[in-house]
């Protein structure tokens, strides 16, 4: 009876997949050595995992990270003014997407302050736009106007504290990330620099962002906290170590917006010692799972996920496919898995088993100048 039932299950997935629609999927990408242009298209296939040829969807300065409007139908990338500024100035660019053509119509663009800008969210009233830079040190706000545009930055605050012990890598603070607590009412950023998670408040109705209280939590000293993922449920927090090559797992309180250290876990086999900085993290949609890129070893490590302790137990490392995977996502249906390898100038394809989160690399992948970063239109 219960082979019955999971080759019934099996059938229906393998119908719904089939049934699927293609998927608009942008990259953005860094345009330094001229071998990108800006932000590029295809269209994936959830049914056979198939991408179609890349087209540039819009030509900008090192878009390197992307964000989706609430409405879908705008789209924010983070990076450098275009065209350059001097000295070197972040920016964030508001577009109108054309998801027929697989195109994008620059509404305007806002400066953030200097260095480039690292990494951006969307509010969930679709209201503001919170963007970070590394090199900057610093987290901003700007307004998202009726119609998708920006107005001028609203909100500019410089994270502080002790360096880590790293003085090669954390001279400075280095804001990395940011992502938003599920109920849109806090905002956690990353530094790198000062091995801190800071938390602030959000005021989507005036764009602006306040310290919260408590205003950080840390990660192991060294360990360069990088990207991070909420759990569905909002109960913790899990966050990807560049330097440490490790996963950190926080226990969130959603009342005061405070995170409490559980566990910290390798991403990188135990024999492996060369220079690694780890990437990206992701959550499987049926949160089984969690997933984070390891760029030196290039591999994407896979965890399970325990739902009631939210602990973490490696399932496997694989290798990425290419070099330098800097970003990857997973498919809205869970069943693909799109790493960028910035160093091979592709995008690859991996099938991912929903019932024990392992990754099979496909032979599926399309060739882009150094992309850096996955969003799935959808």
């Amino acid at each position: 009876m219960f082979r019955k039932s999971l080759l019934v299950s099996f059938f229906l997935l393998s119908m719904i997949s089939a049934s699927a629609s293609p998927v608009l999927v942008f990259i953005g990408t860094y345009t330094d050595d001229s071998s990108s242009q800006g932000i590029y298209s295809f269209r994936f296939n959830p049914a056979d995992g198939t991408l179609t040829a890349p087209v540039l969807a819009a030509a900008a300065r090192n878009p390197t990270f992307l964000a989706l409007h609430p409405d879908g139908r705008h789209l924010y990338a983070g990076g450098e003014l275009s065209p350059p500024a001097a000295p070197k100035t972040g920016g964030v660019g508001a577009y109108a997407i054309d998801a027929a053509a697989g195109k994008l119509t620059l509404l305007n663009q806002q400066p953030t302050g200097d260095g480039a800008t690292t990494h951006l969210v969307v509010d969930a009233t679709g209201r503001m736009v919170i963007a970070v830079s590394y090199g900057g040190a610093y987290v901003c706000a700007l307004p998202v106007k009726d119609g998708g545009g920006l107005g001028e930055r609203s909100a500019f605050l410089k994270p502080t504290g002790p360096l880590g012990p790293n003085h090669d890598r954390q001279d400075q603070p280095h804001a990395h990330s940011v992502t938003l607590s599920r109920d849109n009412r806090f905002a956690f950023v990353c530094d790198l620099g000062l091995d801190r998670v800071f938390s602030f408040r959000l005021n989507p109705e005036h764009a602006t962002l306040t310290p919260n209280d408590p205003p950080f939590a840390t990660v192991p000293p060294g360990a360069g906290p990088r990207h991070s993922k909420f759990s569905a449920d909002a109960r913790f927090f899990y966050v990807v170590d560049e330097m440490g090559g490790s996963v950190c797992v926080f226990a969130y309180d959603a009342a005061r917006g405070a995170l409490t250290l559980k566990q910290t876990i390798p991403t990188l086999p135990a024999d492996f010692h060369e220079l690694n900085t780890s990437a990206e993290i992701r959550i499987h949609p049926n949160g089984r799972f969690v997933y984070a890129s390891n760029r030196g070893h290039d591999s994407i490590a896979v965890f399970a996920r325990d739902a009631q302790t939210g602990l973490l137990a490696l399932v496997e490392i694989v290798p990425c496919g290419g070099k330098h995977p800097r970003n990857f996502a997973l498919s809205p249906d869970g069943n693909w898995l799109l790493c960028a390898n910035r160093d091979t100038n592709d995008v690859v394809v991996f099938r991912v088993d929903p019932a024990t989160g392992r990754l099979a690399l496909t032979k599926n992948s399309v060739t882009i100048g150094k992309p850096v970063c996955v969003l799935f239109c959808e």
